[in-house]
């Protein structure tokens, strides 16, 4: 529904920037702030004006294609790979031990089947075999990514 009192609205649509201290959602035609919800180019149809304050009013962002390139990038293979969950590193620690899965889940206080998870994603992530391999590589990736002063 539209309405012509500024305070009885839900999103705003703004032309262009909206003011600064604006609380509620705000859809803009063309503005530059990406820190507002929603942002269509200038010439977007009603269509794409109600679909985006639609969108907005339900929590949802809109961005035009061309600006989805200034978030997140995609991460490559082997980025993903080489990030290690707290938990997994607390896996890893105790494997360095030398600790049985079942000793692994007394000490972690977590299921042996979920020992055998982190165990078998430690070894995806690290490219390794066995548990003497997953040690071996994780210690040779942190003796490289040390940083000398």
């Amino acid at each position: 529904m539209v309405v012509g009192v500024e305070d009885a609205a839900d999103v705003v649509l703004a032309d262009g920037d909206c003011a600064p201290g604006e609380t509620r959602p705000v859809v803009t035609l063309g503005g530059t702030s990406d820190d507002r919800p929603g942002m269509l180019s200038r010439d977007a149809g009603a269509d794409q004006i109600d679909a985006a304050i639609r969108a907005v009013s339900a929590g949802l962002i809109v961005r035009l294609p061309d600006a989805m390139d200034a978030g997140f990038g995609a991460m490559r293979e082997t980025d993903g790979h080489a990030l290690l969950t707290p938990r997994e590193l607390e896996v890893l620690a105790t494997l360095a031990e030398g600790m049985t899965n079942k000793a692994i889940a007394r000490r972690l206080n977590i299921s042996l089947h979920t020992v055998k998870f982190h165990v078998e994603s430690l070894f995806r992530k690290l490219g390794a075999r066995t548990r003497t391999e997953a040690v071996a590589k994780a210690s040779e990736r942190r003796r490289h990514e040390t940083i000398t002063l």
